[in-house]
């Protein structure tokens, strides 16, 4: 039998060369060709990347985990937040309530405790009748009178000072009361600033 090479490639004179011959290979080059340092490098930023990303991940999942603590803190926070703000409300509406009776009582008994001192004032006075007394406006009591001397109205004013009621008293008018044949009587009219924080 005769055998014709066509492919123009000497015969292999062993089977292990035989072998060798018909295994394809691939050929990258030598070591330090540029194709092998390229592929080199492609996979080291490949693997950085990849640790880099898998470190972030690992981060994000970490960051993920606090915010949903954090939120459910939050949550507790403000059901606690909102608890207290009803209660200082309502401790807030209780004050007032009770800053309103007390301006009530204080109210009923202020005008009735100022009356009485004025009252004893007048009588413990000598020489001095009240006639009326007016309050227009809140703030100034107008006292009308008679008294025998002119003395006996400065006593009044002075015993008026006393009762620490008023913040300031002046005599708005006082004549001698041509009326009274007998005996020498002053008509009087003195306006009392009323110190609210003692009525």
């Amino acid at each position: 039998m005769i055998r014709i090479n066509l492919l123009g490639v000497p015969k292999p004179k062993s089977k292990r060369a035989r072998t060798a011959m018909a295994a394809p290979s691939m050929e990258f080059g030598q070591v330090g060709s540029p194709i092998v340092k390229i592929l080199v490098g492609i996979l080291l930023i490949g693997g950085i990347n990849a640790g880099y990303w898998y470190r972030l991940n690992g981060q994000k999942q970490d960051i993920d985990a606090k915010m949903k603590i954090a939120e459910d803190q939050n949550r507790k926070l403000a059901d606690v937040k909102r608890a207290y703000m009803d209660r200082q409300t309502q401790a807030n509406n209780y004050k007032r309530r009770v800053d309103v009776i007390d301006q009530l009582k204080k109210g009923q008994t202020g005008p009735v405790n100022l009356l009485n001192t004025i009252g004893e004032t007048v009588n413990s006075t000598e020489a001095v009748w009240l006639n009326s007394m007016k309050n227009p406006d809140g703030n100034n009591i107008s006292i009308q009178g008679t008294a025998l001397s002119a003395d006996a109205v400065a006593n009044l004013i002075a015993n008026l000072k006393k009762t620490g009621y008023f913040s300031s008293i002046e005599i708005k008018e006082t004549f001698q009361d041509d009326g009274v044949k007998d005996m020498q009587a002053f008509q009087f009219e003195l306006t009392c600033a009323i110190d609210h924080s003692k009525s």
